[in-house]
């Protein structure tokens, strides 16, 4: 999803949930939205230039009657790329369980995706991290209606202009039967499909590439991993070209204005003592790149043109750095770790979703009542996490952690 802030997804609605911590509960109650103020609203839109392509008939089947959906208020002001720690979003993101979901996918769609890599020059394991990342590889699309979201995003809250651009392009959608209008759902901000492009991607980048005349980036993969492919293409893509790698700095380098954007020759950074974690030289194959350090004192990368394709994706380097991460594990030697050489820097890192499952069962076996253990922290699992916080003389901040699972394993 292209955006030009970072929002939501479908996999991100559980990194949202993780993000939120007890002092931002109280404003998490919806807002009341009056009817006929957001029916107003609309009847406005309806003659702005925006909404010019869109006919009469179509602009009212598709909003006459509609309601406002007040909880994507709520979901507009949380952005966990930045809002999380990023050992705490990668933790999520990139997991085990995804990786050999990841490596399944790669072998099933293999030749598609050499095709689509003819075609665009997009290496395959970087589309599959998208699809990870974005919807699980198809499994969490999101089912929230488009128009819904979009109309009450167009009228309230922040970026009603942006939003009402994706708006109109929703409805461009339906009225020249790319999609039907069931299958038009997603994540609260407007993204959908596979890899869940905004509707105004969807006219820059959607391909038809199973040739049956549609382009069909929710039920046909290879057209929704093609048209992924292209996006990656538009936005500078370069074959052959690795995102970067994991550097290891020599000692007392300052990382003091690091940046990706300040891009120097791999030959400066040689000269500069920056080697591969193994202390092995750093390789040509990348022939400029930027220093990202997410976290002070945590792993330092360099990152190339092609990472800043997938920033551009999401606004966001913790994002990109997911499926960065990703796709290099999905080809990797089966075995190697999820994580990086050097170690994040925190005494309490984050954990899988197995490992939020296992947590949640833990507390279940102490007589929490939180539901199912699905992986999800959400505000009963919170409540619960601090209830266990304060017992055990943690911090009590309801995050989850390897701290407290450990010291509930232990009994």
């Amino acid at each position: 999803m292209t955006l030009p802030l970072p929002f939501s997804r479908p996999l991100a609605t559980l990194l949202a949930a993780l993000a939120t911590t007890g002092a931002a509960l109280a404003q998490d109650t919806p807002p009341n939205i009056d009817p006929a103020e957001f029916r107003s609203c609309l009847n406005e839109l309806r003659a702005t230039p925006a909404f010019s392509r869109i006919t009469p008939a179509t602009y009212a089947q598709h909003t006459d009657g509609l309601a406002a959906d007040p909880t994507v208020l709520v979901l507009l002001n949380r952005q966990p790329e930045f809002t999380m720690p990023v050992w705490d979003y990668l933790a999520v993101l990139v997991d085990d369980e995804r990786v050999a979901d990841g490596r399944a996918a790669h072998a099933k769609w293999h030749d598609t995706l050499q095709k689509i890599e003819q075609q665009t020059g997009v290496a395959p394991h970087i589309v599959i991290g998208v699809w990870g990342v974005e919807s699980n590889f198809g499994q969490n699309l999101g089912g929230r209606p488009l128009v819904q979201s979009l109309a009450t995003l167009s009228c309230f809250g922040r970026r009603q202009a942006y939003f009402r651009g994706e708006f109109a392009s929703a409805l461009r959608i339906l009225q020249e039967g790319h999609i039907p209008g069931d299958k038009l759902v997603g994540s609260w901000a407007g993204a959908f499909g596979q890899t869940q492009f905004m509707p105004s991607t969807f006219f820059r980048s959607a391909v038809d590439f199973d040739g049956d005349g549609r382009r069909d980036i929710v039920d046909t993969v290879p057209d929704a991993l093609a048209s992924t492919a292209k996006f990656l293409q538009n936005a500078g893509y370069r074959r052959g070209e690795p995102w970067g790698f994991e550097v290891r700095l020599p000692a007392g380098y300052s990382t003091a204005g690091a940046s990706r954007k300040a891009k120097r020759p791999i030959a400066a950074w040689r000269a500069a003592g920056l080697t591969l974690m193994d202390g092995s030289p750093l390789p040509d194959s990348v022939p400029s790149a930027g220093l990202m350090v997410p976290a002070r004192g945590g792993p330092a990368f360099l990152v190339g043109r092609n990472f800043d394709t997938l920033y551009s994706y999401n606004a966001s380097e913790n994002y990109g750095l997911a499926i960065a991460q990703l796709s290099n594990l999905v080809t990797a030697p089966p075995g190697m770790p999820v994580g990086f050489v050097q170690a994040w820097p925190t005494d309490d890192p984050g954990l899988s979703r197995a490992q939020n499952r296992e947590l949640q069962t833990l507390l279940l076996a102490r007589g929490h009542d939180i539901g199912t253990a699905d992986g999800m922290i959400g505000a009963r699992t919170r409540e619960a996490i601090r209830a266990e916080q304060q017992r055990l003389g943690h911090k009590v901040d309801g995050r989850a952690g390897q701290r407290l699972l450990g010291a509930l394993r232990g009994g």
